[in-house]
């Protein structure tokens, strides 16, 4: 039985990401933990190290925890992951919290290198902020690297403008070709407007010929 109960977790472990029970909460905390991790790399976030690791450990016990509540659990067992999973929520959002409020000082300090590393840890919601982050790139390009989300972002952005220039010239074509059947159409008309007039003024130069014809006939005859 024992070794059933292993091989049932071996292979959801394998298989699942993440622990099913309790997902909507456990999926932002398991996704976020190497993002959280990685803030180590960034200079203003060296003194929060021994929080992170330790936070990272506790993810990572918690985790181990729901796969084994996936298999078979008590409700007191799942009442108590789920505490777990709260707690550990409250520091997720700390860190996503500290994150944005170090995005917004960079952003207003100007500096490209932190704002640069902070576009890229993956815990800022980048497409609510691809305007203005596309902005400050715009405006310190010399200063910053293409890469991560700016990458990203240069990309769709050259797609874009790639897509509405051919738009722009799809548009210019079919006004072209409108443009040059309205003149066809015109040529035409006037093409045939001069053939109408030139067969009256055919027709009325025979009419004249006829009527003074006539008129030689009658005169001829009063002689």
């Amino acid at each position: 039985m024992r070794a059933l109960f292993l091989s049932l977790f071996l292979t959801l472990s394998l298989y699942a990401q993440n622990p099913v029970i309790f997902s909507a909460l456990g999926d932002v905390i398991y996704n976020n933990k190497a993002k959280i991790e990685n803030l180590k790399s960034i200079d203003i976030y060296k003194n929060y190290s021994k929080k992170i690791d330790q936070y990272v450990q506790k993810v990572e016990k918690t985790k181990k925890k729901g796969f084994l509540l996936d298999v078979d659990s008590t409700p007191q067992e799942r009442k108590a992951y789920l505490n777990r999973l709260r707690t550990l929520a409250k520091t997720n959002d700390f860190f996503v919290h500290l994150v944005e409020t170090s995005y917004d000082d960079a952003k207003e300090e100007q500096n490209s290198k932190l704002f640069n590393q902070l576009i890229n840890t993956g815990l800022l919601d980048t497409e609510e902020r691809k305007k203005e982050i596309l902005d400050y790139y715009f405006a310190h390009a010399k200063e910053m690297k293409s890469e991560g989300v700016l990458k990203k972002f240069l990309e769709e952005d050259a797609r874009l403008r790639a897509k509405r220039a051919a738009q722009r010239k799809r548009y210019k074509t079919k006004k072209e070709r409108e443009a040059e059947r309205i003149r066809l159409i015109r040529e035409h008309d006037r093409i045939e407007k001069e053939r109408l007039e030139k067969k009256l003024q055919e027709e009325f130069q025979k009419k004249k010929l006829e009527i003074r014809e006539y008129q030689k006939r009658e005169l001829s005859k009063t002689i």
